[in-house]
């Protein structure tokens, strides 16, 4: 059976993304590519912003972030701020099974369409909600982005040098990517509850709540010791030696040593088992206690050879290793190639696009990329004249007056 005849996990399932950028938009994207169907939502003035984010293309200014994180969505201009593009809206949710917005608490309510509203036009309606702090608390009404979410949720004070000032995490929006992911759990785990129960419900969200998620034993160690990690570089005081390594050809690796026996294997890799032994480096406090000496060891092992070379003779031990990439190496390296997760799409307008592939990969209903962000707008027949019935006159004169 073709890829495109499967049956997928989400078919028959509508969505309607009302917001913007990344965080929720993402949410919908993922359940997109495993037979969602969903309906992008734009300001009929202009669009969304994310299309004017990033590198610009030849198709009407899209950028490439748009294209690729808004993937198999179809395109509608719809002003619900309007009392008429309220109506259609709540049309719109009547038929639908899914909404995902992201404005500030307060502001759907403000225009009519608040979660008591569209839970009783459409009883199982399931509604994702993310902002930054989330719908209750003191700072519910603060704006919020990734970066702020990321320094908020507690990760950015742990990155950077020891002796330096806390960095971004990366470049990329990893708090919107995250809390998108913990979206997309949200509405399955609820439209599983609709199917036991046969009542939707709201999934209340805040960005910095899935940097805060992912911060392994710092809660329970802050709250039983008093311990306040610092920011560690390059390593990690838990564990040595366990951090980023330069290589002959001025290239990095990560090595990861957790374990006593990781340890050894690796003193074999350099040609140094005696510092194993018993009353030398064999436990993980004594390397700790010893951690320049052990690093430096490692160093003079890993600049004695190109990078290569030192992942072989790593792997080729047991020890785990891998390259720090940049995005050229990922384009060239032969495991993302045999995963497939360089995805090439060719965009009318915009040419061959390469994007990060599906996942995660089901064995019998993968998911799929049928087209990239969608022209501004190119859903407009189907969504109002198909799905909502209005005549072509009707769908003309809304569109004059941009209320569509």
């Amino acid at each position: 059976m073709s890829e495109q005849a499967t049956k997928l996990p989400m078919d028959s399932v509508r969505i309607l993304d009302i917001a913007t950028f990344i965080a929720a938009p993402f949410a919908a994207t993922v359940l997109s590519e495993f037979g969602a169907e969903v309906i992008k939502i734009e300001n009929p003035k202009g669009g969304d912003n994310w299309r004017r984010y990033g590198t610009k293309t030849d198709r009407d200014g899209d950028t490439l972030a748009w294209l690729t994180e808004s993937r198999n969505k179809t395109s509608v201009g719809l002003d619900f701020r309007t009392p008429e593009g309220a109506e259609l809206f709540k049309e719109m949710v009547a038929v639908s099974d899914v909404i995902c917005e992201n404005f500030r608490p307060g502001t759907m309510e403000k225009w009519g369409l608040g979660w008591d509203v569209i839970h009783e036009i459409n009883p199982k309606i399931v509604m994702l909600r993310v902002s930054g702090y989330g719908q209750t608390g003191p700072y519910k009404k603060r704006p919020g982005f990734a970066r702020i979410a990321q320094g908020f949720g507690g990760l950015t004070y742990l990155a950077g040098m020891p002796d330096g000032p806390p960095v971004t995490p990366g470049s990329t929006s990893l708090a919107d990517y995250a809390t998108g992911l913990y979206g997309a759990v949200g509405i399955l785990l609820a439209l599983r509850s609709v199917e036991q129960t046969g009542k939707g419900q709201y999934i209340d969200l805040a960005l910095y709540e899935s940097i805060f998620r992912f911060l392994d034993e710092l809660v329970p160690a802050y709250a039983k010791e008093g311990t306040v990690r610092q920011r560690e570089g390059m390593g990690t005081r838990l564990a040595c030696p366990h951090g980023h390594f330069q290589t002959g050809d001025d290239k990095w690796i990560s090595i990861a040593c957790t374990s006593d026996r990781m340890f050894e294997r690796l003193c074999h890799v350099m040609d140094k088992p005696e510092l194993a032994e018993p009353g030398q480096y064999q436990t993980s406090a004594q390397r700790i206690a010893a951690r320049d000496f052990i690093e430096g060891t490692v160093s003079a092992f890993t600049t004695g050879y190109p990078m290569m070379e030192v992942i072989k003779r790593c792997t080729d031990g047991g020890v785990p290793c891998g390259a720090i990439n940049s995005i050229a190496d990922i384009f060239e390296d032969p495991q993302f190639e045999a995963r497939e997760n360089l995805q090439t799409v060719h965009e009318p307008g915009a040419g061959d696009i390469v994007i990060p592939g599906v996942i995660p990969k089901l064995s019998e209903t993968p998911g799929r990329v049928t087209h990239l962000g969608p022209a501004f707008k190119n859903g407009t027949e189907q969504i109002f004249g198909e799905l909502l019935g209005l005549s072509p006159e009707r769908i003309r004169e809304l569109l004059d007056r941009e209320i569509i």
